[in-house]
């Protein structure tokens, strides 16, 4: 029979502040979306376009829908966030829960939208370039 590993009460403080710390941080970071939201969706549709990872014909109809995507993601539960970015957790190790919204969202629902002409690289590329432009405007 395995051995049953009970951690002692220090080091179940220690995971639990860990934890709070972490729940904290993504929750300052939903909320200051509100904060940026134009800012955000400007910068994240323009470098995406000028990194050539979307080819578009309308530039505008990207910046919408990245504003409609934040703007879901501040409405959205704990489990539908959950949900959304599920298939995309293994692409950083630490990733920041805005960015990794977005760039699910690029992958399986902009690339439907019919102003996309096409959508280039791996999803590590695209992850990387949106979290360039989130980590400017947000912690």
């Amino acid at each position: 029979m395995g051995k049953v590993f009970r951690p002692s009460n220090r080091e179940a403080s220690i995971i639990s502040k860990i934890e709070s710390s972490k729940e904290y941080a993504r929750r300052q970071a939903l909320n200051k979306i509100r904060d940026c939201i134009d800012l955000l969706s400007n910068a994240i549709a323009s470098k995406l376009i000028e990194s050539n990872l979307i080819e578009t014909a309308n530039k505008n109809a990207i910046e919408e829908q990245i504003m409609k995507c934040l703007e879901n993601l501040m409405r959205a539960e704990s489990f539908d966030i959950e949900y959304m970015v599920a298939p995309f957790k293994h692409i950083v190790q630490q990733t920041h829960v805005v960015s990794l919204f977005v760039t699910a969202f690029v992958i399986e629902q902009l690339i439907n939208h019919k102003d996309v002409i096409d959508i280039f690289g791996s999803d590590v590329d695209i992850y990387n370039c949106i979290n360039t432009q989130v980590k400017k405007y947000l912690p």
